[in-house]
């Protein structure tokens, strides 16, 4: 038995928790002090580089919820009205489908991801509205052109919850963490202990190579592993190097 059993529905739970989590978790990095030796871009840089104010990112984030809810709540709902009484599967096979997901997510993304930049077309007019945040921040992650939203994040968790087979309770689950991991990808922090940086070399400073200039054709894999960008050759390392005033810079390890 689950919290919310009683209360609302396993689909309703799914389709919100992860847009609850999304800004108490984005909003937790960005009510945080400054930071500054664990920044990898200065406030000042935040200003200077980003090319759109918080309160257009905050209404582009909006925007691809609903429409991420939309497709979420209808995408749940009628499975459960086809599948009938539905028996929660063991843990072990709850955490083997979560996997499968993160599998499937990451490749569908990866390709979709790379295809925007490699277009012309599509990166001017839908995909550049992302890299408009030159210096990412934490709720930031999700500002997308809505096309992008719905091709990149609501396609790829619907074809992620389809094939691997998870129940709605575990999909709650999935959606949730990989909300959290995309927030943290973008957070800007290089904070010690931070558990993702500890099990996921796809993390915020790897990410944040990939918003910079020497990056931008690197680097494509989001939001859990780099399996992509090492087999296919988009794959550019780095190191974090201490900076004089405080914080960390990524710098591109080039062959």
């Amino acid at each position: 038995m689950v919290f919310w059993e009683g209360y609302v529905s396993d689909e309703v739970m799914g389709t919100f928790a992860p847009i609850v989590l999304y800004w108490i978790y984005g909003g937790f990095y960005q009510l945080l002090p400054p930071l500054h030796k664990y920044r990898l871009h200065s406030r000042r840089e935040e200003e200077e580089k980003n090319l759109v104010p918080l309160s257009a990112v905050v209404k582009g984030v909006l925007l691809q919820q609903l429409v991420q809810a939309t497709v979420a709540l209808f995408l749940l709902t009628s499975r459960a009205n086809t599948s009938g009484v539905v028996v929660q599967p063991s843990i072990l096979m709850q955490v083997l489908q979560i996997i499968i997901a993160m599998l499937v997510m990451d490749t569908w993304q990866y390709f979709v991801h790379r295809y925007m930049h490699q277009n012309k077309f599509l990166y001017r007019h839908v995909h550049s509205q992302h890299h408009r945040l030159v210096v990412p921040y934490a709720i930031g992650a999700l500002y997308n052109h809505p096309l992008e939203g719905l091709l990149l994040d609501t396609f790829g968790g619907a074809i992620s919850y389809l094939v691997s087979g998870m129940t709605a309770r575990t999909a709650i689950v999935f959606f949730c963490f990989a909300v959290v991991k995309t927030v943290d990808d973008h957070c800007g922090l290089c904070l010690p202990g931070n558990i993702f940086h500890l099990f996921f070399q796809n993390n915020t400073a790897y990410h944040d190579i990939h918003h910079q200039l020497q990056g931008l054709k690197y680097n494509y894999s989001q939001p859990f592993f780099s399996i992509w960008d090492k087999l296919l050759g988009t794959y550019m390392p780095y190191n974090l190097v201490k900076r004089p005033e405080g914080g960390f810079t990524a710098k591109a390890v080039k062959d």
